[in-house]
């Protein structure tokens, strides 16, 4: 190729004034600018394939995808225990989808999972495998270690050690004797302390055992993000969870029929040993506000924020919701607007 023809073609596809210029100094090789210019071109435009190419693979978090779209995760499934109340959790959770079609509506969690409850198909999320204190969420997992040892009808008694706990508490006194169903019951419904520490003193003979069998009864549902150290969720050094492993817990929560039974009730009548009754009332305020909703757990601490495990069902469809890290003032219009946008979405089981 001429200079001359060089300099016409360089015009023609943008090439700077500088190497226009160089182009045509008699003391430069037109050769070796040419070469020069070929590499750059074709260094970028290389540079440009291999980042449009990786777009098309950065995972997202949230929207109303279909199966196509997702890469599922084979976990591990706990063996139900003979016993009275007998689960049995078929399901897995779905990995985070790869691609999406947008559309979740917004909500304000800090972390979150919402989950078609039949499949566990993975619907919204964001963060949901970031480790965090899920307060007394964790309750339900207390619920499972409890309800793994059966015989609910054998009577408990209170020791002094069970009630030195705060804040939320039944008033339970050392000495009294109650059922373990009773018990339960008050537990998921009113999320007391004392009685935690009574259900799991009574299971393991102390707290610290009682939180190892909560950890692996964690493990054997998959949850590979979570160590617990209590059984009420109160705040502890080493003691967290996250949005997959809760919803993983919840599925398996959502499908025994007592834990069902307890956590769709407003109210609860408990029958103290000197014959006086309370009327518990629910910690979960979306129950008969949202008719759909039924079930499943509150918590707070200051470390958490406000969290909520939440299930829904209508015309055939179930969905769990799980908040980590919110407030108030957003958690339950923001759960009746993500379950509602799901339960359109889930399919009939």
């Amino acid at each position: 190729m001429s200079l001359v023809d060089m300099r016409c073609w360089c015009r023609l596809h943008g090439a700077d004034a500088t190497f226009l210029a160089c182009c045509s100094s008699p003391r430069i090789d037109p050769m070796l600018l040419w070469s020069r210019f070929i590499f750059r071109f074709i260094s970028v435009t290389a540079a440009l394939l291999m980042s449009a190419c990786a777009q098309q693979y950065l995972p997202y978090s949230a929207g109303d995808t279909s199966t196509d779209y997702y890469v599922p995760t084979a976990y591990p499934v706990a063996q139900p225990v003979v016993q009275d109340a007998v689960y049995h959790p078929e399901y897995s959770i779905e990995a985070q989808p790869v691609l999406f079609s947008s559309g979740a509506p917004a909500i304000r969690a800090a972390s979150y999972l919402l989950i078609d409850a039949s499949s566990g198909r993975h619907l919204a999320s964001r963060n949901a495998e970031t480790p965090r204190a899920v307060a007394s969420t964790q309750k339900i997992l207390t619920a499972l270690v409890v309800l793994d040892a059966g015989n609910l009808d054998q009577k408990v008694t209170v020791q002094s050690s069970d009630v030195k706990v705060e804040p939320t508490v039944l008033g339970l006194r050392p000495g009294e004797t109650y059922t373990r169903r009773h018990l339960l019951y008050a537990f998921l419904i009113k999320s007391c302390n004392d009685v935690a520490n009574v259900l799991a003193r009574d299971n393991a003979g102390s707290i610290s055992v009682f939180a190892a069998k909560m950890t692996a009864k964690a493990r054997s549902l998959g949850c590979s993000s979570s160590s617990f150290r209590n059984p009420h969720g109160l705040t502890v050094p080493g003691q967290y969870s996250s949005a997959r492993d809760m919803a993983r817990v919840a599925m398996a929560a959502y499908q025994n029929p007592i834990i069902r039974d307890a956590v769709r009730r407003k109210y609860y009548t408990f029958t103290r040993r000197d014959g006086r009754t309370i009327t518990l009332k629910s910690t979960n305020d979306l129950l008969g506000v949202m008719p759909e909703c039924n079930g499943l757990k509150t918590g707070y601490t200051s470390a958490s924020g406000r969290c909520l495990i939440s299930s829904a069902t209508s015309r055939g469809r179930s969905v769990i919701l799980v908040q980590l890290g919110t407030k108030t003032k957003y958690i339950w219009d923001d759960a009746r607007l993500l379950m509602t946008w799901g339960l359109g979405r889930a399919r009939n089981s």
